[in-house]
């Protein structure tokens, strides 16, 4: 299938429990990739292949596949990500929307947009990925299309556009209007969903569809001349193949988002949102060139979407495979690639050859003799590859821009039940930093202990977890630890030299400095240079830079990171035998120490957004905890049959949260929560936590 307009790469995002996993399944029913039905709380959904995955029934890793579906007289092929909707697993979303070209966020007909929700589609906003919008469990209790319409436009700042309108909802959900078309249809209850039939307009519809499709056929009209004449003289003399053009041109530069709607567990609505994706959005053809740097020359370099362009491709997960060893998933930009030949890593600048070229669906491999432009698959064969990196051909090179990920919030120390278990365990965890991005092992210089830090309890609580079934690993873990970080509050002059004599060659460095916090929205080490003259040689600089950087790592007051901070070197002198880059590096270091002491250094912690979603009799009660958590109550909101309560909360007071919200509310409460920002935390506190620190 060499078409590449009839190929999509699209992923499918929400918020946890919008459904995504089930509709998933739904699609691979309806495709003939699966031949019964898999669902999510019976353990037995398809993209939901690990064991933690089955007994938790949530998504904890991305899971692709490829199906095939028949749209008007042509056969496309879709490249799906099912990705998982736990704010702790917000890097398996990250990463693969930075390799898609468009999705479809899924929305609970009763929660409307919760708080992922909208981390997931920032998350689109930023790879600007056009995405279709479906609501999702339209028979529970309490459903309402057109109020998450509402909140879509007013929390998101989309424009949703209905294509479909439902016909009843809750338990009478039974079908849908179609906008474009202006037909009612029925789903056949008896044929999972797989039989849809025409019927009239019911009567009460008739007023709602005819103004939502007024509306939507002028919002079409506005942006094609021709037809805006076409609808001043007769509105319906518009056709549905010139309404799709439209809809279709609108979603790829995203200025709309189609909304479409149904029951994914009740087999409604997905063939519909299946056409949908055919319809509206992207192939790779539609997609801009892509953009890179070459390395030997640091020019910016395009790739065009085309087999003979030369061979770009960028890898955007490594996983660990019992029976196949490392896999890397990789999408292809240009060119193409054969099983078995050599592929250059850009980032490392070495050759790797790949042994097997597969295309995944869920922990299964189809193995693939060639992989092209425009497609996604996974490989087999990389010694030294990791996320991000950019693969292409070695007479062309190219660097991709690769993902940011975020920081990890919370650490807990580890060590195996034996001391013979010891390189087991690194060995493991080594394979699980390859894996994750966002997971970070490292030995505490003061106590010896590993320490490995992740985005949530969750997330440790499933590292664990697999770090005992897959490795065979027995560890202790000891109780989470908040990771904290450290700043300077003031701008210091400072001066330091770094003088060592022994026999022979000694060791001279001599830098005024001023340090301090850096410039608003700067991240990182802001380094200034002001030497004139020549006091300090121009080789010595980046050693200068390279300490100062280094340093960072472990801040003044604890021992914790320093996210940002300027550095002005205004002057200082060397020696023409004894200086050299090192003496001016380790004279960085030392001189962070002194100066950072003078800078009022402070420690920051992570506070996290918390939603609560409690019945009305609980309010008083939830609230009055989050108070004695040091929580700042923002607004409470009415749902349906609930109350919202959002606030934002230190992340050292939330360690099981959970459990207590439970008795609280005699377990009818809920929570999500998420890594908001770093504040400064009080005095008291500061002093409480660098005493625990020093026990």
């Amino acid at each position: 299938m060499s078409d590449l307009q009839y190929t999509r790469n699209i992923g499918i995002m929400a918020h946890i429990d919008a459904g995504k996993t089930t509709t998933t399944e739904r699609i691979l029913f309806y495709t003939g990739k699966n031949y019964k039905l898999g669902e999510t709380h019976e353990g037995s959904a398809t993209m939901d292949w690990m064991v933690q995955e089955q007994e938790r029934g949530i998504t904890i890793t991305s899971a692709a596949t490829t199906v095939y579906w028949d749209w008007k007289d042509n056969r496309y092929k879709y490249n799906i990500i099912d990705t998982p909707g736990h704010v702790d697993f917000t890097v398996e979303v990250e990463r693969s929307l930075r390799v898609l070209d468009g999705a479809i966020a899924i929305f609970c007909a009763v929660g409307g947009v919760e708080p992922q929700s909208e981390t997931v589609w920032r998350q689109a906003d930023k790879y600007e990925v056009p995405r279709i919008a479906f609501i999702n469990k339209m028979d529970r209790a309490g459903a309402d299309f057109f109020s998450v319409v509402g909140q879509i436009k007013e929390r998101l700042g989309a424009n949703p556009i209905p294509l479909e309108i439902p016909i009843g909802q809750e338990d009478l959900f039974k079908g849908i209007v179609n906008l474009i078309t202006n037909q009612a249809l029925i789903w056949d209850e008896s044929s999972n969903g797989t039989k849809f039939y025409e019927v009239p307009m019911p009567d009460d519809l008739k007023e709602i569809v005819h103004d939502y499709r007024q509306r939507l056929i002028e919002g079409v009209a506005e942006e094609n001349e021709d037809l805006m004449m076409k609808f001043f003289d007769d509105p319906d003399s518009i056709t549905p193949e010139e309404i799709i053009a439209e809809i279709r041109k609108a979603t790829l530069a995203r200025k709309i988002v189609p909304v479409m709607c149904g029951s994914a567990f009740k087999n409604k609505g997905v063939q519909t949102l299946l056409d949908a994706v055919a319809a509206f959005l992207p192939s790779p053809m539609d997609k801009p060139e892509v953009s890179g740097i070459n390395p030997k020359t640091d020019k910016d370099e395009t790739r065009k979407v085309d087999v003979k362009a030369p061979f770009s491709a960028l890898a955007f997960k490594i996983a660990t495979d019992p029976y196949v060893g490392r896999l890397c998933f990789f999408r292809v930009y240009s060119g193409s690639l054969e099983s078995g030949s050599y592929v250059y890593n850009a980032n490392t600048g070495k050759k790797e050859r790949i042994s097997r070229i597969m295309q995944m669906h869920s922990n299964k491999q189809n193995p693939l003799d060639r992989i092209e432009a425009g497609d996604i698959g996974a490989a087999v064969g990389f010694k030294d590859i990791k996320t991000g990196h950019t693969l292409c051909d070695e007479q062309h090179p190219i660097i991709l821009e690769s993902m940011k990920f975020p920081e990890p919030v919370i650490s807990i120390a580890v060590e195996p039940h034996t001391q013979a278990d010891m390189d087991k365990m690194t060995n493991a965890l080594m394979k699980l930093v390859e894996e994750d991005p966002t997971f970070r092992v490292k030995t505490d210089e003061v106590s010896g202990q590993t320490v490995i830090s992740g985005m949530g309890e969750l997330h440790l609580d499933i590292i664990m977890d697999r770090l005992r079934r897959e490795f065979g690993v027995d560890v202790n873990q000891g109780r989470p630890e908040v990771a904290y970080k450290e700043a300077i509050t003031t701008t210091v002059q400072h001066h330091e030299v770094y003088k060592k004599q022994t026999g022979g060659k000694g060791k001279y460095a001599d830098v005024l400095f001023e340090i301090g916090p850096a410039d608003e929205g700067v991240m990182g080490l802001q380094f200034v240079n002001e030497v004139r003259g020549g006091n300090i040689p121009k080789e010595f600089i980046p050693a200068i830079e390279k300490g100062f950087k280094e340093a960072m790592q472990n801040g003044v007051l604890a021992g914790y990171p320093m996210d940002s901070m300027k550095v002005r070197i205004i002057d200082g002198s060397f020696h023409p035998v004894d200086s050299d880059q090192l003496s001016f590096e380790l004279c960085a270091k030392i001189g962070f120490k002194a100066a950072c002491r003078k800078a009022n250094p402070v420690l920051l912690e992570p506070i996290m957004k918390l939603e609560v979603l409690t019945p009305d009799a609980y309010v008083g009660d939830v609230t009055g905890d989050l108070n004695r958590r040091r929580g700042m109550l923002e607004n409470i909101s009415a749902k349906v049959g609930v109350q919202a309560i959002h606030a934002k909360v230190p992340l050292e007071q939330m360690f099981g949260y959970v459990t207590s919200l439970r008795t609280i509310t005699s377990g009818r409460a809920n929570s999500t929560m998420e890594f908001s920002h770093y504040a400064e935390v009080t005095r008291d506190q500061q002093d409480a936590i660098l005493k625990n620190k020093n026990n």
